[in-house]
Formats: structure tokens, sequence, C-alpha cells
């Protein structure tokens, strides 16, 4: 017979749980599951940290592109890029093809270029003469746009003037 008061009428202990293991517990399977995404989270898998340069040597001159490799969407991001002369360059051109900064907003180049153009087929900035042993620095803020899905991929070029000393493939991952 219940206690008078413990519980309202037409109740009783076993209606409470009806008899289930984990009845006054929470579930194992939401620790499993926040388990999971730590561990996730902790192996990098969906980005974060910061991503290892890219270095090309060229010759005339060397290439390094820093740019986060796993993004996701809506997310601001920093590309920065070296030009090391090894030789004087009389016009240092750095081009990108549009396939690579698809769905993306590009909203800062610093130093600004001395020219920008779109030519054969390429976003194309104009940096004018380095001297040999001088680095050229160039930072680049942009921000996924909510469209792009799964990455993208294309080339980064070094240029002097129409001569092209050469290139750098990239990809980025992008999650939701």
């Amino acid at each position: 017979m219940q206690d008078a008061g413990k519980f309202p009428d037409g109740l009783a202990e076993e209606n409470l749980h009806g008899g289930r293991i984990f009845a006054r517990h929470a579930s194992p399977l939401s620790v499993v599951v926040l388990g999971a995404l730590l561990v996730l989270a902790l192996l990098d898998v969906a980005g974060g940290h910061p991503s290892t340069p890219v270095k090309r040597d060229f010759g005339d001159a060397a290439l390094t592109v820093d740019t986060p490799r796993t993004l996701r969407n809506g997310e601001f991001f920093e590309t920065r890029i070296e030009v090391h002369a090894r030789t004087d360059i009389a016009d240092a051109v750095i081009a990108v093809t549009p396939d690579l900064w698809r769905d993306t907003t590009i909203n800062t180049t610093l130093p600004s270029p001395a020219g920008e153009r779109f030519e054969k087929g390429m976003l194309r900035w104009s940096y004018g003469p380095i001297k040999a042993g001088d680095t050229l620095h160039v930072k680049i803020d942009g921000q996924i746009n909510p469209p792009l899905f799964a990455g993208t991929s294309g080339r980064i070029l070094l240029y002097d003037g129409d001569r092209r000393l050469g290139q750098l493939p990239l990809s980025i991952r992008v999650f939701p």
C-alpha cells in the first residue's frame, strides 16, 4: 500500500520508470555521442588548427602560401603569401584561378597591388619589382559563402610580368 501523500492518486513507484534499467539516469548514448564529437575535434577532422604552409621553389623565386586547409561555411579566414626573390623580378604578379575562390568573398588584400585584372582566365595582382634577396608579403582576408560545400581547389601562380615562374596547387575542405 502507498504511503499517504508520497504519490498523487493513481500513481505508484512502478508507474514512474516502468521497470527500465536506466529509468532515473541519463542515457549512455548521449555520453557516447558527446565523447565521439570530442575525439573528432581532437583529431582535427573538422578543422580549427593552423595548417602547414605550402612552399614551392621555382629557381628565380620561392612561393609560400599559408592558408587554412579546412574551413566551415561562413567562416572568416586569412591567407598569407610570400614571394622570396632569388633574382631580380621586374613585375611580381600573383595569379589565382577563379575556381579556388569560388563562393568565397575576398574582403582585403594588403598591401594593395599596383594593378588588378582578370586575364587569361585568372585573377592577377601586380606588385611591381622585387630585388634579389627581398621578400614580398601579401595578406588576404576572406570569408566562405554559404553555398560552398565539400570544398574547392585551384592554383596560385607566380609570374614575372607575363613569364610564368611556377604554380602551386591548393585545395580547401569546407564543412557546413
